[in-house]
């Protein structure tokens, strides 16, 4: 079994690191920080830190003025908060202003589990890539992750980060680079690319094996920057392996899917298939449960592989 690692807890612990590299970095935090694991840098810095409470909606006004007078601020709180709760002050006073701040979400997609549909972020993808000027990552385990802060940390401008709840399989080694707007090749094949992003990377490299078996041979990207897209990896695998399976836990409108369905449209039409939640809310229960539910497994990845191999001119 791979190691699993909680990108919330890298997340916690690489922001103590640029605190202490960075006196501009300041974080702040709706009364999560127990769970965003922003406490590491409480407990560092406790003079970098605005709690504002429950009090989301204000926790961005605050970190746009802290950019505005040459802060790097980094706020957190649950996916679900952070996007709907939010979305005017992110639009205007952060997206418009083409403000440096850093808003880092936790406890994205169905796998919040038990905490049900009101607490599971499925939407929030298509509400900020809505939004110019930002860019938008989200990491596929521990590794990628303590890169990707450091990276928007380093990077001049709005930036939201999408961690999940629980642990996730290690998926990259230390020699991993991480780069904004660049995919990752994480296997070589011909056949067909399954492109994933966060929680779904694990499951499309099972799938991969289990495809392997049988005689087909996939490519596997990881998207992690979704915005801006790497348009160049997209254009290539559609051109080398004449057929796409999207794969993310999120709502199949608005998130990885249409974003590549709108580069193959405008560029290069190509046979796709999309590993989404299709239309629905979420409910309580297992993660695993969940998963399998909504058809978020290497079993539904690997179904939908043979399903576009079959429309491939």
């Amino acid at each position: 079994m791979p190691e699993e690692v909680a990108p919330r807890e890298v997340f916690g612990k690489t922001l103590v690191e640029l605190g202490k590299e960075n006196p501009d970095i300041v974080v702040l935090d709706a009364d999560l920080s127990p769970s965003t694991m922003t406490k590491y840098f409480k407990e560092a810095y406790p003079e970098r830190f605005i709690e504002v409470g429950i009090a989301e909606a204000n926790m961005i006004g605050i970190a746009a003025g802290l950019a505005a007078n040459g802060k790097i601020p980094f706020a957190s709180t649950f996916a679900v908060f952070a996007t709907s709760r939010c979305f005017d002050q992110i639009r205007v006073s952060v997206a418009q202003s083409k403000l440096n701040v850093k808003i880092v979400s936790t406890h994205s997609g169905l796998s919040v589990g038990e905490d049900g549909a009101s607490h599971q972020a499925l939407e929030d993808l298509a509400l900020i890539c809505s939004l110019p000027n930002f860019t938008v990552i989200v990491p596929a385990d521990g590794v990628e992750t303590a890169q990707v802060i450091r990276a928007v940390a380093a990077h001049n401008g709005p930036c939201y980060i999408r961690l999940i709840r629980g642990k996730s399989p290690v998926v990259f080694d230390d020699n991993y680079k991480f780069q904004i707007g660049k995919a990752a090749l994480m296997r070589q094949g011909n056949d067909a690319t399954i492109m994933a992003i966060s929680t779904m990377v694990a499951p499309a490299l099972e799938a991969t094996n289990a495809l392997a078996s049988e005689g087909i041979k996939c490519r596997v990207l990881n998207m992690s920057t979704l915005k801006p897209i790497d348009v160049d990896a997209i254009l290539k695998a559609a051109k080398e392996t004449g057929g796409i399976v999207t794969a993310e836990e999120h709502q199949e409108h608005g998130g990885l899917g249409n974003t590549v369905a709108r580069v193959l449209a405008e560029q290069y039409p190509t046979p796709m298939e999309l590993v989404a939640v299709k239309d629905k809310f979420g409910m309580s229960g297992k993660p695993a449960e969940l998963l399998e539910r909504y058809g978020l497994t290497a079993k539904d990845i690997a179904a939908a592989v043979k399903k576009v191999i079959k429309r491939k001119v």
